[in-house]
């Protein structure tokens, strides 16, 4: 089954960072390592690990992008101890953003930036439909106050979207609930803005909030979400539905209109960057001169052709 997969830019430690992410968590393995050469940003690791039975993906690509709040993950535990030692780990060499604590609606909660920068919420209890790891969108700076907007936009795409080749996502769900809104006495949010939403595309968990306070930061390239695609059809689709401007975008990478980032890739573009030498060679040449991806030529150049 095809999974949106969160996808970490690190400056050199993409290997470093997914071998240590991959000890704290059960269900957790590195799947491989790829050497892409000759990139604008020189030789990268592009690095396939799975945490928790759920696929990630990060590169060693340059300085270019920095980890901030504006995404993280939560991590529900089923212990104080749980908690207790992820949030040890995390801490390590990293800066907490709220401090490991009791809170309203947790009794044992912390929200970290690890060594990476990468920023993680550790949390006792919670409901997440089996999940482990949720990817949470904090909607801040200019785009604040509109995450209720982006997650039934996000809901609806995924919703409407051509059928992929890959059956078994045919019955899965997307659609968006807000749990929770912001009241009179929560200043400087505005009252009735989001405090904590889920939306769910194509049955993956994702979290969404509102937040008026200065935090510095907003969405950014460091963490973006690749979409694996069957066909052209679902590229195109997705490409022109997500694209803030459809002409803009590099090697598969776009931008929505709230800033969050995201790959629209074929879902074979992993077997292609695995292969020989010279085949992930001739895929990088091709991909690196595009916008939106071509699946047509991309296995022109993986079959040599």
């Amino acid at each position: 089954m095809h999974r949106i997969t969160p996808h970490l830019w690190f400056d050199q430690e993409a290997r470093e960072a997914a071998s240590l992410y991959t000890q704290l968590f059960s269900s957790s393995r590195l799947e491989s390592v790829t050497r892409l050469r000759n990139t604008p940003s020189g030789d990268c690791d592009l690095v396939h690990f799975t945490l928790a039975d759920q696929p990630f993906m990060a590169i060693s690509a340059g300085p270019m992008f920095r980890f901030n709040p504006a995404i993280s993950f939560l991590v529900r535990c089923g212990s104080e101890a749980e908690v207790d030692g992820l949030w040890g780990q995390f801490a390590e060499g990293g800066k907490p953003h709220l401090p490991l604590g009791a809170y309203p609606f947790s009794p044992r909660y912390g929200w970290v930036a690890d060594r990476f920068g990468l920023s993680w919420q550790v949390m006792l209890g919670g409901a997440g439909g089996g999940q482990k790891i949720t990817p949470v969108l904090m909607f801040t700076g200019a785009a604040a106050g509109k995450a209720e907007e982006a997650i039934h936009f996000y809901a609806s795409v995924f919703r409407d979207a051509p059928p992929p080749a890959d059956a078994t996502l045919g019955g899965e769900e997307s659609h968006a609930t807000v749990l929770a809104r912001h009241g009179e006495s929560q200043a400087p949010e505005r009252p009735g803005s989001v405090q904590f939403a889920v939306l769910r595309l194509r049955g993956q968990e994702f979290a969404a909030m509102d937040s008026a306070r200065d935090h510095g930061c907003t969405f950014n390239e460091a963490i973006s979400f690749l979409i694996p695609c069957d066909t052209q059809v679902e590229i195109d689709y997705f490409w022109n539905r997500l694209a803030a401007d459809p002409n803009a975008g590099q090697c598969g990478w776009l931008k929505d209109r709230f800033g969050v980032s995201w790959q629209v890739a074929p879902a074979m573009m992993r077997k292609m960057l695995c292969g020989d030498a010279q085949a992930v060679e001739r895929v990088t040449a091709a991909f690196l001169g595009m916008k939106k991806f071509d699946l047509a030529a991309l296995r022109r150049a993986y079959e040599g052709r």
